[in-house]
Order: structure tokens, then sequence, then C-alpha cells
């Protein structure tokens, strides 16, 4: 069987995409590393690839054809989770991250509040003490 696009659009890219989104988004939220959702992201690959075949008589074990679905899942898993992480870095420190656009955080500038914790981290493990 050949390539269909209409095929390839509705089931990789919006149904299989949209819950490899949606695996990302879940593996933020949970702070679990990013290794695992590569991992998912390919078993849904493997899925894509059987409801293919079973549906639409495509082929099953094509290996281009897995590795142009996997891609596409893989980023919108990645899409997903970058976006999750970058927001929930910035509401659950806001004194010490803020955003920096869709995907990405940085510390604040200053770092008042975070100096002051760090040193006084570091009084209370070296035993310092100031005079009074």
């Amino acid at each position: 069987m050949t390539f269909d696009p209409w095929v390839f659009l509705f089931l990789t890219v919006i149904l299989i995409g949209g819950a490899g989104l949606l695996t990302g988004q879940a593996l933020a939220n949970a702070w679990r590393p990013i290794w695992q959702l590569f991992l998912s992201c390919l078993l849904l690959g493997i899925a894509d690839r059987f409801l293919v075949f079973a549906l639409f008589g495509g082929e099953l074990l094509s290996l281009p054809g897995f590795v142009m679905d996997a891609v596409v899942i893989v980023s919108a898993g990645l899409f997903g989770y970058r976006m999750t992480m970058a927001r929930r870095m910035t509401e659950q420190y806001p004194w010490i991250y803020q955003r920096r656009g869709l995907f990405s955080w940085k510390e604040k500038t200053g770092g008042g509040i975070r100096r002051s914790l760090s040193d006084g981290l570091y009084r209370l493990k070296s035993g310092y003490r100031p005079r009074e």
C-alpha cells in the first residue's frame, strides 16, 4: 500500500500526536524524567503502526513509516512536556524563576531572597555564628 496523507494527518498527527502531547503534559505534571517521555512516545508509535495496519490496510512492519510516525509523536510529546514544565517551574518557584517564552524559564536577576537563603544555609552547615 502507498502512503496516504489523510490517514497520516488524521490518525498520526491529530489522534496519536494529541495523545503524545497529553503524555508529555502528564509526565511533566508528575515531575517525571524526560526519558520516560521517549519510551512512552515510542510505544504510541508502535500502536499507531498497528492502527494504520488494522484499520486502513497499511504496512505493519515499515521502518520508514514507524520512524516518521515516531518523530511526529515524540515532537508533540516534547512540545507538551517543555510547555508544561516551564509553566510548573515558574508557578511553583516564582521567587527564583521567571518565564522566558513558551518552552523555557530563567533565573530572576538580583536573587535577593535566594542569596540570603543560601547564605543562611551555609552558616548553619558550617557552624558560623555572627558576633553580637
